[in-house]
């Protein structure tokens, strides 16, 4: 891949190309004339699934490849799709994992699940952004959301992808028909999104049976947009991470003292965030690096936002809210949280860490 960028890059420069203002074109899209743009995102295809699928799934191979893109970090959903939502990196929009600290809340503080959400945190408030949705929708284009039913209402729709019309769909011809409806005229936007790959490799594996039937979905509905779409559409196929399949583990806490200073443990098995007690954070990663190895990456908070790992900034809210040492595991490694052992450790494909799998997802393209 010779140009590494983030899904907010293409949504950034998709909206560009819009003419929204305030937004830059980091990928150097070219305008399309009609105006009308359409983004699908297919949670959980990797490069490493199109790859797998493209001799029996052709239309993944007949579209154009520009294979720019890289996950965030973590490489998880709620922290990509905010991104893309946002435009942003993710220490200005702040979704900086599955599972993370909410600062003040109490002794001891909880965790906020940002795809169960608790209704507790303002989503409005967790994550003040504006979405590049609500700004495109205030300069008259128009904005459309069409995914599952069950996702409108949801906190995290309200944080991350908030602004657009949402038209809930659960079948393909379903998602086709509000598409198309959602781009009958110039100046559109319309942001699809399905995760049957994403709940097929975590139930079965990346790979398995139950993946291939998912995958031909992504590929029955790409065939029917393009079918489908208004003529002057430009369609959009990429993904928020891809998967591996877990080949090791290890439970946190069970025949073991690794979580003896720790007072809250967030994250998800490939990247854990430690909230540990006052002064030990030092003495803890030592435990941690003597007992993984080469296994396990640690980065302190500090020396996280040092490397980036949140892109170039990151605010003083949004810091609070990640581990004080973050364990990313290596290889096919994944960490249990005792509590959830049998429900962890029943997932056979997981995502979040950084590896290639993980890391590298497609960016694909269509003019209709």
């Amino acid at each position: 891949m010779a140009v590494m960028a983030l899904l907010s890059d293409l949504s950034q420069s998709v909206f560009s190309t819009l003419g929204v203002q305030g937004t830059s074109n980091p990928l150097g899209i070219t305008n399309n004339p009609e105006q009308r743009e359409c983004l699908l995102l297919v949670d959980g295809m990797g490069r490493n699934a199109l790859e797998l699928c493209k001799k029996e799934l052709p239309v993944f191979t007949q579209l154009t490849s520009l294979d720019l893109l890289t996950a965030t970090f973590p490489s998880t959903t709620s922290t990509s799709l905010t991104s893309l939502g946002t435009g942003a990196e993710v220490g200005v929009h702040g979704m900086v994992g599955y599972t993370m600290r909410v600062p003040h809340s109490g002794t001891p503080e909880r965790l906020l699940n940002a795809l169960k959400w608790d209704e507790r945190v303002d989503p409005y408030i967790w994550q003040s952004e504006k979405t590049l949705f609500e700004r495109a929708k205030s300069q008259g284009l128009k904005v459309s959301h069409i995914a599952a039913k069950r996702y409108e209402e949801t906190g995290f729709t309200r944080a991350a992808l908030r602004g657009a019309d949402y038209l809930g769909a659960n079948q393909v011809d379903d998602l086709v028909s509000n598409t198309a409806v959602a781009l009958r005229n110039p100046n559109s936007f319309a942001y699809v999104y399905i995760n049957d790959v994403d709940d097929a490799s975590h139930r079965e594996g990346f790979g398995s049976e139950r993946f291939h039937v998912a995958m031909s979905k992504a590929a029955e509905l790409i065939t029917k947009l393009i079918e489908n779409l208004p003529k002057g559409t430009r369609l959009w196929v990429t993904a928020d991470h891809g998967m591996i399949n877990r080949s090791d583990y290890c439970v946190l806490g069970k025949g073991n003292d690794l979580l003896q200073n720790v007072e809250l443990l967030g994250g998800e098995p490939r990247v854990r965030y430690l909230y540990i007690r006052e002064g030990a954070v030092d003495e803890t990663k030592s435990q941690w690096q003597e007992y993984f190895g080469n296994q396990v990456t640690l980065f302190t908070r500090e020396e996280a936002i040092s490397n980036h790992l949140f892109g170039s900034k990151i605010t003083d809210t949004n810091q609070q809210r990640v581990g004080d040492l973050i364990a990313i595991a290596n290889g096919e490694l994944i960490l249990v949280e005792q509590q959830r052992e049998e429900l962890q450790l029943a997932m056979v494909g997981h995502h979040g860490g950084v590896t290639q799998a993980e890391l590298e997802i497609p960016l694909l393209v269509e003019q209709l």
